[in-house]
């Protein structure tokens, strides 16, 4: 067992790598998504989904023009 660990001791080591590189990269998107960030960019002028993905807001009371 310790030779073939030793032999494989370099894939082992860049598996683990990829690995760990991988579930951060779900963690963060995760914790994205969670806080309303998004990852396409927000260039939604060409999207068919630009009123589902990012809702418009309301401008509060306050911030809006008096006509």
């Amino acid at each position: 067992m310790l030779s073939w660990l030793s032999a494989n001791l370099g894939t082992i080591l860049v598996a683990a790598v990829l690995i760990l590189v991988v579930g951060l990269i779900c963690v963060k998107l995760s914790r994205d998504k969670k806080a309303g960030k998004c990852s396409c960019g927000k260039s939604c002028s060409h999207c068919a989904m630009a009123g589902k993905c990012h809702p418009q807001k309301k401008d509060p009371p306050h911030r809006r023009k008096q006509s």
